[in-house]
């Protein structure tokens, strides 16, 4: 017995009314991937933001909470933003700079640790500049990405000035900042970066 093969293939209707179909499938697949690619463009923003504000407020309270440098007497000697007698050398502009005194094998050693706005590759940074014993850093880390500005110098809540010479050492510190990305069509995000001290 014989096949017969039909090599006809398709037909102009045929054709026609599968180009429609397809244009009826492909369009809403089409405007549903860009809605998906634009949507995670910006989820992927506000996730880096997110991680930067995660990052930034467990070292600020971290630091906060380690706060106190004694003197002889075991008395608190003034250890915020005192760089003439903590010094820890970074570029940029400083924000904060904390100082404490940290046991060791050898006997004690002061800790400090500079808060720097800071501008790499045109993206302005808060890094946390850490150095021990001396001015020299021993590590830089970026703790904010896409910072707005400069941030203000903190405030100590119960303190005239977290700053002043004769003042007492601070219980609690806060910092605002605001962070917004490039392709961020939103506002700059606010940040309140606060810490308590735990030495009393």
């Amino acid at each position: 017995m014989r096949l017969i093969r039909d090599e006809r293939g398709l037909t102009m209707p045929e054709l026609l009314i599968a180009i429609v179909i397809l244009s009826i499938i492909i369009g809403p697949l089409t405007a549903a991937l860009i809605v998906y690619v634009r949507n995670s463009d910006v989820t992927v923003i506000r996730m880096g933001e997110s991680h930067d504000i995660q990052i930034a407020a467990a070292y600020f309270a971290q630091d906060v909470s380690s706060l106190g440098v004694r003197d002889a007497s075991l008395n608190f000697v003034q250890s915020v933003g005192n760089a003439v007698a903590y010094p820890c050398t970074a570029a940029g502009t400083s924000v904060v700079l904390f100082a404490w005194d940290e046991s060791t094998v050898t006997g004690t050693t002061t800790v400090r640790v500079n808060y720097v706005a800071r501008d790499v590759a045109g993206e302005r940074q808060l890094r946390r500049v850490q150095c021990r014993g001396n001015a020299t850093p021993v590590s830089d880390i970026v703790v904010i990405h896409n910072l707005v500005g400069t941030p203000d110098p903190p405030l100590c809540p119960g303190v005239p000035s977290c700053f002043s010479a004769g003042a007492s050492l601070p219980r609690l510190v806060t910092l605002t900042v605001f962070i917004k990305h490039p392709q961020n069509p939103g506002p700059s995000t606010s940040l309140t970066l606060s810490g308590q001290r735990r030495q009393s």
